[in-house]
């Protein structure tokens, strides 16, 4: 299938911006594109024309436009388990005081879709939108291990194992392995291994056809929440999702 120039330079430029980079100079733009100026000038005004991105008048820096919020609060309105999840977050959130999350699964990668940070939550990195890896978190994990085997064994051929802490699983057989133990307990754990002195625990919701759809979590500080009191959530966390699966049909 042909590629359309223009159109992958354009999005190519709104994927320059993340956490680490809201504003960029055309320069910088330029650098990293490795295209000319005048090229990129004519890419960045027709993203601006459209509102998916803005130049700020006093430093001539370039950021994203508020089109993108627009969109991505139609695609948010679209999926449905967001608004049978929300109550759910919320009573977790107050049961444990800790921060609870709703991850989706898009293509080699978790998407927070719903937060809820509780009375005693300290987990300030996630936000709606976030992208998470599969490896390394509990909710990654969650969401390839009931993953239909042919499904996860292609995501696995291009999949990058990248080390995020010293506790990051670095391989796809001990990758396997976690994933095993998973589908065995129903439930998933983070060690530290996506940011360090951070652990969560994740569980599976399951639709009306047995497919896991999303996963839900609760994050908490390792010098905040032991062993034990990471395993006394447990049982909190999986009466929700359960709770939520048979909402949504699931009768497994």
């Amino acid at each position: 299938m042909p590629i359309i120039q223009a159109l992958d330079r354009a999005l190519r430029i709104i994927d320059l911006f993340d956490d680490q980079t809201r504003e960029l100079k055309i320069t910088e733009i330029s650098e990293k594109m490795q295209l000319h100026k005048s090229t990129v000038h004519s890419l960045l005004k027709t993203l601006q024309m459209h509102g998916y991105i803005a130049q700020d008048e006093q430093s001539g820096k370039y950021r994203l436009g508020m089109a993108l919020v627009e969109k991505g609060q139609l695609l948010l309105q679209g999926i449905d388990i967001r608004g049978v999840v929300r109550t759910h977050l919320h009573a977790l959130a107050e049961a444990t005081g800790q921060t609870t999350h709703l991850v989706v699964l898009d293509g080699s990668e978790g998407v927070y879709i719903d937060k809820v940070e509780g009375a005693k939550a300290a987990i300030r990195y996630s936000r709606i939108g976030r992208r998470v890896p599969l490896h390394c978190s509990a909710v990654g994990k969650v969401l390839a291990a009931f993953l239909a085997k042919p499904e996860l064994e292609r995501m696995l051929q291009s999949y990058r194992f990248i080390r995020h802490t010293e506790k990051t699983i670095d391989s796809i057989p001990s990758f396997l392995r976690e994933l095993e133990q998973v589908r065995s307990e129903g439930i998933g754990y983070d060690q530290e291994e996506n940011e360090p002195g951070v652990r969560c625990v994740a569980s599976p919701i399951f639709n009306h056809l047995g497919e896991a759809v999303a996963a839900m979590s609760i994050s908490t500080m390792a010098a905040h929440v032991g062993d034990e009191e990471l395993k006394e959530l447990v049982p909190l966390l999986q009466h929700e999702t359960a709770e939520i699966s048979s909402k949504l049909g699931y009768r497994g």
